[in-house]
C-alpha cells in the first residue's frame, strides 16, 4: 500500500505540463483492435489504468510497443478470448474492450467492470444499444456472454448522455451493417478524441461533440495515427490548487475551453485568470466569494472536478451549495474534509452546503476513489501541518507523476509504502 505525506501551506509557483486525458485514452486503446492493422496513438498519460488496459491487450495477444509516450498496437492476429475477472475488475473502462470485441468479433464474453465506487454506474444503456443492433446479451451473475450473428445498424437513444453509452455504441456501431444514429448522445471532448481515432482507420463517423452522432459502418479499418487530447481534469485539478496557494501558477498545454465551466466559476468566485492559447494562470487570493456548482455533462461542470473544487469551496467567504446530479455517491471525501477541519453539511444525496472559510489542519485520512483523493491532496497542500493520504494508489489511476509535478512547483510532498 502506498501513502503521500504532504507538509502544508507551501506557495505553488511555476508551470505545470499536462499530461494526456485519461477519459480519452483508457477508450482509445480499446478502440485501437478494431483496426485490422497497426495504430499509434500518442501523448498516452503514465497512469496505472493504462497499464491495466495494456495487461489486457497482451492477454489478447495483441503486440505492443510503447516508447516516449507513444504506444503502438498491432492487432491483426489477436484472439478473441473470454477476459477473465481478475482483470476486467481493475478499471470501468475495461467495457470497451466488451465492445471492441463484440464489433470485431460478433461474439464477447466478460465480467462486470471494476472502478471507483462512487455509485450504482449501471451499464444498461450500453446494453440496450448491443440489443438495437442485433446482439443477444446473456448474463450469469457479473459475467456477460454477448453474440450476434450480424450486428445491424439502428437508432439508439440514450437515457442520459453517458460517456461510456456513447463511445460503446461507436465501437460496436463502426463494423456492423447499415447505419447507426446515436441520440441524445455525450458531447465531451473525449467523444470527438475518439471519433477522429476511429474516422482515421477508415470509420465514418459525423456528428461527434453534437446531441447526434451518425456512424455509417465499414467492413474494413485501417492504420491510423492520434494524439490524446491535454487531460482536462488534471488541468483543472491544478487549477483550483493554484487558487487555493498559488502565486503565478501556471497549467500548460491546456485547451482552455474544454475547462469553460470550471474557470467561469472561478471568475465568479472572485479570482483574475490569464488564459492564453495553450495555458491557463491564476493565484490565490484572500476572500472568496460563496458560489452555487451543479455537475452536469459537458459542456457543464464536470463531475470529476466537484471533489477538487468542494476543497477551495472551504475557503469561501460563506456558504456554497455543490449539487451532484451525475453519481449519487460521490460525497465521500466529506467526511475526512471535516476532519481537517472544514464545515461540510451533507443535506442529501446530491447535495452539500459548504460553510467557510475554514482553517484546514493536517491529520490521517484516506483517498476512497480517484477524485476523492485529489479533493484531499489539495486540501493538504492548504493546510497547516502534515497531511497522510492513505489508498493513494485510487489517485496514481488518473494523475500522472503527481508528486514530482507537485514537488517542482514548490510543494513539500513525497509518495511512500506503508
Amino acid at each position: 500500500m502506498k501513502q503521500i505525506i504532504v507538509e502544508g501551506n507551501n506557495v505553488l509557483s511555476g508551470n505545470i505540463l499536462i499530461g494526456g486525458a485519461k477519459n480519452s485514452a483508457v477508450a482509445l486503446i480499446p478502440a485501437a483492435i478494431l483496426s485490422d492493422d497497426i495504430v499509434k496513438i500518442d501523448n498516452v498519460p503514465d497512469i496505472s489504468d493504462i497499464d491495466a488496459l495494456n495487461e489486457i491487450l497482451r492477454y489478447l495477444e495483441a503486440e505492443v510497443g510503447e516508447t516516449d509516450g507513444i504506444m503502438e498496437i498491432n492487432s491483426k492476429n489477436i484472439k478473441n478470448k473470454p477476459i477473465p475477472e481478475e482483470i476486467s475488475k481493475k478499471l470501468r473502462a475495461s467495457y470497451y474492450f466488451m465492445s471492441a470485441l463484440l464489433g470485431r468479433f460478433k461474439k464477447v464474453e466478460m465480467y462486470f467492470p471494476g472502478g471507483c465506487s462512487i455509485g450504482a454506474r449501471p451499464i444498461d444503456q450500453t446494453l440496450k444499444a448491443y440489443k438495437a443492433m442485433g446482439a443477444l446479451v446473456e448474463e450469469y451473475g457479473n459475467k456477460y456472454i454477448i453474440t450476434a450473428d450480424e450486428l445491424i445498424g439502428s437508432h439508439v437513444y440514450l437515457d442520459m448522455p453517458s460517456v461510456g453509452a456513447t463511445v460503446n455504441t461507436m465501437l460496436v456501431a463502426v463494423k456492423a451493417k447499415g447505419t447507426t444514429i446515436i441520440e441524445n448522445a455525450a458531447k465531451e471532448p473525449e467523444i470527438v478524441n475518439i471519433a477522429t481515432f476511429l474516422n482515421n482507420m477508415g470509420a465514418k463517423i459525423t456528428g461527434a461533440g453534437t446531441s447526434e452522432i451518425v456512424i455509417k459502418g465499414v467492413s474494413y479499418l485501417g492504420k491510423a495515427y492520434i494524439e490524446v487530447i491535454p487531460d482536462r481534469i488534471e488541468a483543472g485539478t491544478y487549477l483550483i490548487a493554484g487558487a487555493l496557494i498559488g502565486n503565478n501558477l501556471r497549467i500548460c498545454n491546456v485547451i482552455p475551453e474544454h475547462i469553460d465551466a470550471l474557470t467561469l466559476k472561478l471568475k465568479e468566485m472572485g479570482f483574475k485568470l490569464d488564459i492564453g492559447v495553450d495555458y491557463v494562470g491564476v493565484s490565490a487570493k484572500d476572500r472568496i466569494k460563496p458560489v452555487r456548482v451543479k455537475t452536469l455533462g459537458y459542456p457543464g461542470f464536470a463531475t470529476d472536478l466537484q471533489q477538487p473544487l468542494t476543497t477551495l469551496l472551504t475557503q469561501c467567504d460563506g456558504i456554497s451549495i455543490l449539487e451532484e446530479t451525475i453519481y449519487e455517491n460521490r460525497f465521500k471525501n466529506i467526511e475526512f474534509l471535516n476532519a481537517m477541519g472544514a464545515n461540510i453539511e451533507k443535506i442529501d444525496n446530491r447535495n452539500i452546503k459548504i460553510n467557510g472559510p475554514s482553517h484546514l489542519s493536517g491529520c490521517v485520512v484516506e483517498a476512497t476513489d480517484l477524485r476523492a483523493g485529489a479533493c484531499l491532496v489539495l486540501a493538504a497542500l492548504k493546510a497547516n501541518g502534515v497531511t497522510y493520504i492513505k489508498e493513494i494508489e485510487h489517485v496514481l489511476r488518473g494523475y500522472e507523476n503527481i508528486v514530482e509535478k507537485l514537488r517542482a512547483v514548490g510543494a513539500k510532498i513525497q509518495i511512500e509504502d506503508y
